[in-house]
């Protein structure tokens, strides 16, 4: 389209940072809401893949994210006996790959940096209702905005828009969820490597290497501790000692780097959704990131999916000749790679967190010796990696980009 748009985004998360500074370079006219009253930051750390790191590329921000986050080079889960689960190295799928475990307060700054011209971001305004035909938003306050040639609806998993642009398929709560916070890495002994620890599949701590960000040169791990949902607010998560305790008996080193940790008030928690839609589109409506097709965290593919979804839009914007075609175009695109990590998220999620006991058995027996067969373990590496589209496809990275991981290689062990 050769007409810049009027484009409102509601949600200020990483799919709504990226969209609007994809679409803001691209001339459109771009305002945000967000109903936080100070914008910031909401988690401690993920894991970008070259997934995410690509979109970073073709924002000009991968040598910043590379500069604070840290390099993870392998994948790697075990019982409390020490008996391997999961062991998957990126080298295995392709010499240039690597993972980067970052905070999301480094991410948020490096999108909220970026956006340096035309920015426009309304801090405190909870947009409550949207009216697609006509590109409006209304607030709590009962104030209307717009209206917009197209409004992106990116507020997250819990979204209460997402409605309002399709009757979802989908749309529960998981049971459990999880307890995390950032800690010193320190001497940690396995700087370039997720790990985890599994207790059957009802306990199960992550410990990822993070990195640093803009303003706190430390470097830190992301701890995440999985709980149903029911025991987060329970009376062993407020007893320090009981809850050191438990933490200990997984895993002891965790625990060690825990110590400066004031528990419970240290530890944030977090609930997740399966929300599936029919349609991520509704006349100027679209749906972008969680609030499109939220998942469980085990694949951990939240924030690479929404940076995806982000450069898709701007591409269908770029491409099709109007909003209509653009928005069905993006759909068609996205739904061919996201459809197979809402398959897995959903099937792998009981094999570590569940209270089947019997079913994580036998996990810890068959998960990683079928990991090790070959040609199954390509295809455990390109899921993982955030690869996989539809069944039997990947998803191309784009050659500059692969020439870009490959000259990067060596500067940082």
């Amino acid at each position: 389209m050769s007409t810049p748009l009027r484009i409102g985004i509601v949600g200020y998360g990483s799919g709504g940072q990226a969209a609007a500074l994809l679409l803001s370079r691209d001339g459109h006219d771009v305002e945000v809401f967000e109903r936080a009253p100070v914008l910031g930051p909401v988690g401690a750390g993920f894991l970008l893949q070259p997934t995410g790191l690509g979109v970073l590329w073709e924002l000009g921000l991968l040598d910043a994210a590379l500069r604070y986050g840290a390099r993870v080079r392998r994948l790697y889960g075990e019982t409390v006996a020490g008996r391997a689960v999961m062991d998957m190295r990126y080298r295995e799928l392709h010499p240039r790959y690597f993972g980067l475990g970052l905070q999301r307060g480094a991410l948020f700054a490096l999108l909220d940096q970026a956006w340096d011209e035309g920015r426009r971001v309304h801090c405190g305004r909870d947009i409550v209702a949207l009216d697609h035909p006509r590109g409006l938003l209304r607030d709590a306050g009962g104030d209307e905005h717009g209206p917009y040639d197209l409004i992106v609806v990116a507020n997250g998993a819990a979204s209460l828009l997402r409605a309002g642009v399709a009757v979802p398929a989908l749309d529960r709560p998981y049971p459990w969820g999880a307890q995390w916070c950032l800690v010193e890495r320190g001497d940690w002994a396995w700087q370039d490597e997720l790990r985890q620890r599994y207790v059957g599949a009802r306990r199960m701590i992550g410990m990822l290497p993070v990195g640093s960000r803009p303003g706190d040169a430390s470097e830190r791990l992301s701890f995440f501790w999985s709980l149903p949902v029911a025991a987060l607010d329970s009376d062993a998560v407020r007893d320090e000692s009981a809850w050191r305790g438990a933490v200990a008996a997984v895993w002891p080193e965790a625990a060690a780097r825990l110590r400066d940790t004031a528990v419970p008030q240290g530890l944030a928690q977090a609930r997740y959704r399966d929300a599936v839609a029919r349609r991520w589109h509704r006349d100027r409506a679209v749906l972008l990131g969680d609030a499109a097709h939220a998942m469980s965290p085990q694949l951990g593919q939240g924030v690479n999916m929404a940076l995806l979804d982000a450069l898709a839009l701007r591409d269908a914007l770029r491409t099709q000749p109007d909003i209509p075609h653009a928005l069905a175009h993006y759909q068609s695109q996205r739904r061919k790679h996201v459809g197979v990590y809402h398959f897995w998220s959903r099937w792998l999620t009981p094999l570590f967190q569940s209270d089947y006991d019997r079913i994580a058995a036998l996990r810890d027996r068959v998960f990683h010796p079928m990991s090790r067969v070959p040609g199954g373990r390509g295809q455990m590496l390109r899921v993982l990696t955030g690869l996989r589209s539809g069944w039997f496809g990947a998803l191309p990275l784009a050659p500059t980009f692969l020439e870009a991981l490959e000259q990067r290689m060596g500067e940082q062990p």
